[in-house]
């Protein structure tokens, strides 16, 4: 598989139409330690020093998605440059076949390559530490240091190189210039700017526009069928039960853990780990399911910022909030994109697991409702974009 308007070839890769924004610089704390997955695989422990960093920044949902989608397509394309460059070097497949030696260490090399390059641009003060686990990586195969893996590094670097320097070109630092629209049924902003106030115009990784999937307009503000979602509202959070508040509190993912984006990396993750899926396998996973939330990321900024949706609590004092106030309209969810978009691809690849990824992904949105932050119409318009754009990329997807 071929993420779309990628090519990869023996000595370059191709860069795709675009790498979409997100809104913090590139953050600034060291790496933690390094840990070993189980079975080895070097897409699992370099997607995992991901989430860690992720944490360890403190960075938004929206930051998070840029970066797990830049490293998954640059993982996926490093991949298969190695199979480019293995029917280049030996057309007959002597030695290079899937399963050989070689075949896994230039599987790893690049993968490392790839990932030390992309995540050495998103946090430069790990640069050093990640740089040390690739060297570190060429002694963890079976026996000495394998000269494939050397070249599967050398492929990597370039695959991470076009994803980091399309990225540097991809306009996500462009400023909000507002101003914010005013008037009866519109959110306020809690501070200036609101958050993601531009990422609905960035450029897709699948999606035509950030407007492919805009959803219908929600009810209108003062409509028998709003404020029947304003009262469903107040209903669950002056009756939240514990389990509920649990719930929501679970969901929340605030700065300083990995995000709900990396919720779902951490279950593509352990899919991937229980179904012993090779690098190749493995970055497919990462890549398309990536690829799906951050677009259903920006159609749901572009829907936020189209329609201004003021949040429950801004159009009743009589919801009780249990989490803290997001900084950008209501309509949609963005945890339903997220989590809708996720489980639609986790499903494609992982269809024995549909009944859990789904209750995962009803939970996830009812989990904002019972916080006070969301309406149900939100949650319902937020699954139904998430799950447009996942089939959308699946459909589209290269091979």
């Amino acid at each position: 598989m071929l993420i779309r308007n990628f090519t990869v070839g023996v000595s370059a890769v191709v860069m795709m139409a675009a790498v979409a924004a997100c809104d913090t610089e590139p953050a600034t704390a060291p790496l933690p330690s390094f840990t070993r997955v189980a079975n080895g695989s070097a897409t699992l422990e370099w997607q995992e020093q991901a989430r860690i960093l992720v944490a360890a920044n403190r960075l938004s949902p929206l930051a998070t998605g840029r970066v797990l989608a830049a490293l998954g397509v640059a993982q996926h394309n490093a991949v298969k440059g190695v199979d480019a460059t293995n029917a280049e070097q030996d057309p007959a497949g002597g030695g290079y076949g899937a399963g050989g030696r070689e075949q896994f260490e230039a599987n790893r090399g690049a993968v490392a390559g790839a990932s030390a390059q992309v995540l050495a641009f998103f946090f430069p003060a790990a640069a050093t530490t990640l740089e040390q686990r690739v060297a570190d990586m060429a002694e963890a195969g079976p026996g000495d240091a394998h000269p494939d893996y050397a070249r599967g590094v050398a492929i990597g670097r370039v695959a991470g190189d076009a994803i980091v320097e399309r990225t540097r070109n991809d306009g996500f630092t462009r400023p909000w210039v507002g101003p914010a629209p005013t008037g009866s049924g519109i959110w306020t902003p809690e501070a200036l700017p609101p958050a993601g106030g531009t990422l609905g115009s960035v450029t897709p990784y699948y999606l035509t526009s950030g407007s492919q999937f805009r959803p219908a307009p929600p009810p209108a503000f003062g409509s028998a069928a709003f404020n029947a979602g304003l009262n469903e509202v107040i209903t669950f959070t002056v009756n939240r039960t514990p389990a509920q508040l649990a719930i929501a509190r679970l969901w929340d993912y605030a700065a300083g853990t990995p995000t709900p984006v990396g919720y779902w990396n951490g279950k593509a993750a352990e899919l991937v780990q229980a179904n012993d899926l090779g690098d190749l396998e493995a970055t497919r996973v990462f890549a398309l399911m990536h690829s799906a939330v951050f677009d259903a990321l920006i159609g749901c900024w572009d829907a936020k910022y189209f329609y201004w949706t003021i949040r429950p609590y801004q159009a009743s004092s009589s919801v009780s909030l249990a989490l803290g106030r997001p900084n950008h309209p209501a309509y949609p969810s963005g945890h339903s994109c997220v989590s809708s978009s996720s489980g639609r691809v986790l499903v494609h690849f992982f269809p024995e697991h549909t009944s859990e990824l789904n209750t995962l992904v009803e939970e996830a949105g009812m989990s904002r409702v019972y916080a006070g932050i969301h309406y149900v119409f939100d949650v319902t318009a937020g699954q139904q974009l998430g799950r447009a754009v996942a089939d959308w990329v699946l459909a589209h997807a290269g091979q």
